[in-house]
């Protein structure tokens, strides 16, 4: 990982390709351990000298009449002292032309602030993503010109309180979302910020904002990716995180209604079990008392057991965990799960239907209500907007291979797709069908998880499926095997040990529906969807094969 640097001293360094990490991370040399430690010494001497230099204003400017209008809030002060109702304050984004010569109360982040001589002063202050600005002029019996200084010296992402009045002045305003000014009549520093090891504005800017300062002759700061998730705060704060954020908690929540609406309701399996859920040595080992045990790398096994239990349709939402050494633009060692399970009557294609209605009626709804979050992500990161059909298309496996082979790529019949097989399926099913969302399935058995249940015309096939976003799959699904001489059959097959998974098992002999289900990892929709080219952009703490902090 690249070390973390001042956002002074920060070079132009390249966004991180599709791993996001630096290969040489490991081999940081003493003197470049030497050169850090002093950037970490200047960076410190500044707070200091910064600190010191309020300590100073404050003091000069206690014999101020107009002092208590001003100033930085004692703790005592936050430490709730004050019972009050909190409708006395105005959100940022509430802030409009109706509030024209109203007084207003709000609190926010101090995002730039500028001198103009002695007697006035603007600061833009942030809240969730909408900006205001505000004027400290000075004015007899109102505004001090020790308060102009004292507004003047704020730093950078400080959080602020603010009382004023709200003006509407005669020309548009560039510098902040909404159209009205705040003339400042009090002002009170909550939490100073320390000198910023990366600037929010640096880290807000678009590679083609970049690209024209270069061509124009000027520099820009580019902040790559490790150094972003070093100081991952301070970047959640750009315009382009609010928005991814606030778009995946409506797909979670999308998720969850639109399932709660069709008669599935939520539950939540444990993480800790005692062996591999998906096979294989991707699994997180630990000791549990004494016992072996390991991290789940899905619910899938206690999913299975739910609908055993008579629970019929059921989803979870949870935390997945995967220990392979995946270096790529697209995998995480820790991801949300959002998981299915049901009974069916038939076939699994009634999986696929969920799987169609669930996602057409999230695109739809976040289309409708994101067009702000959508933008917000735009300006960094621009993207088109996902093509998908109002019905799902379907292929079977052997017709994606066949368009493949069309198209003049081989691939096995009988393997599993690779990333550049998937992406140009993707391209062809785009120019073909003009979509960008598509299922593919009755995938080769080879192919799949233990529990897949075969096709009843071809054992080498099986009853499963997987969904595809812009040429990536996002999701897994099939019929599983609910007969529990077979189930124990294939996981020997798969070198599995059967002691470790023999509840999960034994449940099955008490009597099991045929059921089917389906997992999707909530970080590589949303990326997908927005189309970015990185999954460490929708996770909020990413954890990787060489990242544990923050």
């Amino acid at each position: 990982m690249s070390e973390p640097q001042p956002a002074s001293e920060l070079s132009h360094e390249p966004e991180n390709g599709e791993n996001g990490t630096n290969g040489d991370a490991a081999s940081v040399s003493k003197k470049a351990a030497k050169k850090e430690a002093a950037k970490q010494e200047k960076l410190r001497r500044r707070q200091e000298q910064e600190s010191a230099a309020a300590a100073r204003a404050q003091s000069a400017d206690s014999e101020d009449p107009l002092a208590e209008n001003y100033g930085d809030l004692p703790l005592i002060q936050l430490q709730s002292m004050r019972i009050a109702d909190v409708k006395d304050w105005t959100e940022v984004g509430a802030l409009t032309e109706a509030l024209k010569d109203k007084q207003v109360q709000i609190r926010g982040r101090s995002q730039t602030i500028r001198a103009v001589g002695k007697n006035m002063a603007f600061i833009v202050v942030r809240e969730k993503g909408f900006t205001v600005q505000c004027v400290a002029t000075v004015q007899p019996e109102i505004v001090s010109r020790q308060m102009v200084k004292y507004v003047a010296g704020l730093s950078r992402e400080s959080i602020i309180d603010i009382e004023g009045i709200v003006s509407v002045p005669g020309t548009p305003i560039i510098s902040a979302s909404q159209q009205v000014e705040v003339q400042v009549r009090k002002v009170y520093c909550i939490s100073r910020a320390a000198v910023l090891p990366i600037n929010v504005e640096d880290a807000a800017r678009s590679d083609a904002e970049i690209e024209r300062a270069n061509q124009a002759g000027e520099q820009m700061v580019r902040v790559n990716q490790d150094t972003r998730l070093n100081y991952r705060v301070l970047d959640l704060r750009t315009p382009a995180n609010q928005g991814i954020f606030r778009i995946q908690s409506r797909v979670g929540t999308i998720f969850r209604e639109f399932l709660l609406s069709q008669g599935f309701f939520e539950i939540h399996s444990p993480k800790l079990i005692a062996g591999s859920s998906e096979g294989g040595a991707s699994v997180f080992k630990l000791d549990y008392k004494g016992q072996p045990a390991c991290l789940a790398q899905s619910p899938q096994l206690h999913k299975q057991m739910s609908i055993c239990g008579d629970f019929g349709r059921i989803f979870e939402i949870g935390p997945v965990f995967r220990a392979e050494d995946s270096y790529t633009h697209r995998h995480l060692c820790e991801f949300t799960g959002l998981d299915v399970e049901m009974e069916i009557k038939w076939s699994y294609f009634e999986v696929m239907d969920v799987v169609d209605k669930l996602f057409v009626t999230m695109f739809n709804y976040l289309n409708q209500n994101c067009e702000k979050e959508f933008d917000a992500v735009r300006r960094q990161y621009p993207f088109e907007p996902l093509k998908y059909l109002p019905e799902t298309l379907r292929l079977t496996f052997a017709e994606g291979v066949q368009m493949l082979k069309d198209a003049g790529v081989e691939v096995d019949p009988m393997g599993d797709l690779n990333t550049e097989a998937e992406r140009k399926l993707g391209q062809l099913v785009l120019e073909k069908y003009n979509t960008e969302f598509y299922i593919l399935h009755r995938y080769p058995l080879a192919v799949r998880p233990f529990y897949t249940m075969p096709c009843h015309d071809n054992k080498e096939y099986s009853n499963s499926f997987d969904v595809f976003i812009r040429g990536e799959e996002i999701i897994s699904g099939a019929q599983r095997v609910h007969v529990p001489d077979f189930l124990a059959e294939r996981a020997e097959a798969r070198g599995i040990d059967v002691k470790t998974i023999s509840t999960y098992i034994d449940s099955f002999r008490y009597g099991a529906p045929p059921h089917g289900g389906f997992g999707v990892g909530l970080e590589r929709v949303v990326m997908l969807f927005c189309g970015l080219n990185n999954i460490r952009k929708t996770s909020l703490f990413p954890r990787d094969p060489l990242r544990l902090a923050p």
